[in-house]
């Protein structure tokens, strides 16, 4: 499955079923502070499970930073 996050392709075998396998691969079980836009279309933490993938989705993962 191809698809493009944070404006970069990636391709995944096997392919992740939803949004929270997604973020599982790519940032372990790091989502405190995660935003995260499936589309151009944010999507609510407690829909990541069962929001389903598909080839050439686009998301858009944005952590947030501490700083000053």
């Amino acid at each position: 499955m191809e698809l493009t996050i944070n404006h970069q392709i990636r391709f995944f075998d096997p392919a992740p079923n939803s949004l929270a396998d997604l973020l599982q691969i790519e940032l372990s079980d790091k989502t405190q502070g995660v935003a995260v836009a499936l589309n151009n279309r944010v999507i609510p933490k407690d829909d990541w499970s069962k929001t389903h993938l598909q080839s050439s989705d686009q998301i858009l993962l944005i952590t947030a930073t501490q700083g000053g």
